[in-house]
């Protein structure tokens, strides 16, 4: 099988934008409203809304469904001192939206605590065992976060121990829903929420404003912080609401309000008042996530909560050593997935690799990169004795967890989105179970183009380069899944030096010029090309900002490298000058 390498990515050009818009947007330069085109924005007014720097308000949360027996049930709770678990899930999203909904209802004066299940012995979501504990333990009410929409059988036990439930959860629905006391989802029908893609966080956000409103107390925004990383770390969407959110959220975490973020920060070695969604995304959510990846999601839990400053830094200190861990176990897992299941010679739909040595904190990333490699769904799985849980991953161009619901009937358990899920399966079931989906790839995957794809905005000279079309594309901040990072192509770039750099050489620094203007630029990955590399290349790239030994400056990422002529063969998408 081809990797999706520097030689097979589509680049694709956006059409250039109607003169309508043009004149409307006549306030910004040609390149910027291209960039505001690119995104869905033809006013001034939706402009300045997508631009602004003041907080906006989101959607009423009493429009999702279910919303209103859950605050009904939470304010009968916090007033009658039953105690509240509040049941979370072991990656970035879960462990946000736990400390959020916990750190809320104490200071509402609840009593509460949390549980977030172990990754290695539980699996996600909720169990039969750790329900028993939980009432064993004198609770009444478990609200979940992040988890809880497919799991019938487990709310109907925890019914029978004589627990109301209330689900909070973003993944997609099944055909049924659980019979809790309220299920909210803003996928599940009916649901009148007009902003679909809220992470768990942010359905929990949503929750604990409802309640504010109803018992007509000022609701502190500060937990935004908490919101921002874990949509970012959830690779949800950053449009709507999730924008606004993570938006405010930036604002507060570079206020250094949360003790436990100042010292993530510090152990990755950013500066708080510059952190981004670029440096959450690659930074601190992987870090987050590493807890529950090889160890334990307490640890990221506490650190979010704590007030203790030594006790704060210990922790950090802890995440900064499970994500090292974490990426020593990645890479071995990388290698042995290539080892297993990779037939470099054969061209397949589907990437299936399953192996009694795979960490089951890592599969997920796993399956990740191999995707990113090859552009094709992949799933890793860990098999045990009995069963196998796996995770898997997705292109586009293929919907994972419909298809794992098209194999429910050899499944113990299943959920995700389009383009992640997770699922067990009894041994006996998974030869049957990697034919069913292979099947199922190679019919919907037939005839299409499978390669990977870079999204441009625009084909620009280098002249064009400067400080001011930095500063807009920071205005365009926060960037992620739904707003990347405003992304171009340049044609005919000389290259004045070259040079790899990072270990074992992975990545490849240039110097490059074009009409008399030079650039710096780095090409993360592509170490490889070193040898090969011509005299002048087309480029794909962002302009980013660095500030080394403290000068700024701007500099080429570059993401894709191709031989000169690819883009005259594209076609230009706004003319130079």
């Amino acid at each position: 099988m081809t990797k999706g390498n520097h030689l097979n990515k589509r680049w694709i050009l956006p059409q250039t934008i109607k003169n309508d818009s043009m004149q409307t947007l006549s306030g910004f330069s040609k390149l910027e409203r291209q960039i505001l085109a690119n995104r869905g924005i033809h006013s001034v007014a939706d402009a300045e809304i997508f631009l602004s720097e003041t907080a906006q308000e989101g959607a009423d949360p009493f429009l999702l469904e279910g919303m209103n027996s859950a605050v009904y049930r939470l304010e009968a709770a916090i007033d009658e001192g039953e105690n509240i678990v509040v049941y979370g899930d072991y990656d970035a999203d879960g462990v946000t939206a736990t400390a959020l909904l916990v750190e809320y209802f104490l200071a509402l004066g609840g009593h509460v605590t949390h549980y977030i299940p172990d990754r290695f012995r539980e699996g996600y979501g909720l169990n039969l065992e750790a329900l028993e504990r939980i009432k064993a333990n004198g609770a009444d009410l478990i609200v979940t976060v992040d988890c809880g929409i497919r799991a019938l059988e487990e709310v109907q036990y925890a019914n029978e121990l004589g627990l109301d439930v209330i689900i909070t959860d973003h993944h997609e629905p099944g055909p049924s829903l659980p019979q809790a006391c309220s299920v909210i989802d803003p996928k599940q029908e009916r649901d009148e929420y007009p902003f679909k893609g809220l992470a768990g966080v942010g359905i929990a956000y949503k929750l604990a404003e409802a309640i504010s409103r109803k018992l007509g107390t000022n609701f502190h925004r500060d937990s935004l912080d908490l919101v921002a990383i874990g949509t970012i770390a959830d690779m949800a969407p950053l449009v709507s609401e999730n924008r606004i959110m993570v938006q405010e959220g930036l604002r507060v975490i570079r206020g250094e309000n949360r003790l436990g973020i100042v010292n993530l920060c510090r152990e990755a070695g950013y500066e708080i008042d510059r952190v981004d969604a670029t440096k959450i995304g690659f930074g601190l959510g992987p870090r987050i996530n590493a807890a529950g990846r090889v160890d334990t999601a307490e640890y990221a839990f506490r650190l979010l909560l704590t007030e203790d400053q030594d006790r704060s830094k210990e922790l950090a200190a802890s995440l900064e050593q499970l994500n090292q861990k974490r990426r020593t176990i990645m890479r071995q897992s990388i290698e042995k997935a290539r080892q297993l299941g990779l037939d470099m010679d054969r061209e397949i739909d589907f990437i299936f690799v399953a192996d009694e040595s795979f960490n089951e904190g890592i599969v997920g990333l796993v399956a990740s990169r191999l995707v990113d490699e090859f552009y094709r769904p992949a799933i890793v799985a860990v098999k045990g004795e009995r069963s196998t849980r796996a995770s898997g991953r997705s292109v586009p161009e293929f919907h994972i967890t419909n298809a794992l619901a098209r194999c429910a009937d050899l499944l113990e358990r299943f959920g995700g989105h389009s383009a992640a899920a997770g699922f067990s399966v009894a041994n006996e079931n998974l030869g049957e179970l990697e034919a069913r989906l292979r099947e199922i790839a190679s019919s919907q995957l037939a005839g299409k183009d499978l390669r990977p794809t870079i999204t441009l905005d625009a084909v620009v000279r280098f002249e064009e380069l400067d400080w001011n079309l930095q500063q807009f594309i920071e205005r365009v901040e926060p960037c992620g899944e739904g707003n990347p990072v405003p992304q171009f192509a340049a044609a005919n770039t000389k290259v004045l030096g070259k040079r790899q750099v990072g270990k074992d050489g992975t990545h490849l620094k240039l110097t490059l010029e074009q009409g008399g203007k030079v650039f710096d630029a780095i090409a993360f990955r592509k170490g490889e090309l070193y040898a090969t590399l011509p005299e002048f290349i087309d480029i794909a790239f962002r302009l980013e900002r660095s500030d080394y030994w403290n000068t700024p400056s701007l500099e080429l990422n570059i993401s894709d490298i191709k031989d000169v002529g690819t883009i005259d063969k594209i076609g230009w998408c706004v003319q130079p000058g």
